[in-house]
């Protein structure tokens, strides 16, 4: 069972990183989300202060010039900021809950099948499983979470019951909340 990582947002203490630890977690942000690679410079430029941020239950959070983009849980896959979504929001997959998941997709919960398969939700992309993934809502214009899927989009559509998605970060949680 994943971590809910950040109910609360605290960091615990800083690692300077590197040089060459540096262009290992840039590489990694790359291979992960190469639609960013025109941008990947202006977001964390050569001469800027980069930092691993430790927090609790084993997640690191690179910070840039003290602004946290990027987070990972252990040596998972790295998951974007939302506030980094709202700019890019093509960087990584879609998908698009109905407007009765709303409520609980902002107070932390994970995404059920069927509120992504029902009238009024869309999958946008298709995605594997353990595959990162922002959560959209109908209506909605920003997205209102990041997540990892549980189970593959054809699998969703196929299975439509259970969690589809674990959610790792929402609007309003204590990284939202830090990130003002």
């Amino acid at each position: 069972r994943r971590v809910n990582m950040f109910r609360k947002y605290h960091v615990d203490g800083t690692q300077q990183l590197k040089s060459s630890v540096q262009r290992g977690i840039r590489a990694k942000i790359s291979d992960q989300y190469p639609a960013l690679d025109d941008v990947l410079d202006d977001l964390i430029p050569k001469k800027a202060t980069v930092v691993l941020g430790k927090c609790e239950n084993k997640v690191n959070v690179v910070l840039v010039d003290d602004e946290p983009l990027f987070f990972n849980h252990r040596d998972g896959p790295y998951f974007p900021t939302l506030r980094l979504v709202h700019k890019y929001p093509d960087m990584m997959p879609k998908l698009r809950v109905d407007k009765g998941a709303i409520k609980f997709v902002i107070s932390g919960a994970n995404i059920m099948c069927p509120g992504l398969t029902s009238k009024g939700a869309t999958i946008h992309d298709e995605c594997d499983e353990d595959e990162p993934c922002a959560i959209f809502a109908e209506g909605k214009e920003h997205a209102l979470a990041i997540g990892i899927t549980k189970m593959s989009t054809a699998d969703i559509k196929s299975v439509n019951k259970g969690i589809g998605v674990d959610l790792v970060h929402y609007l309003n949680d204590g990284l939202w909340q830090a990130t003002k």
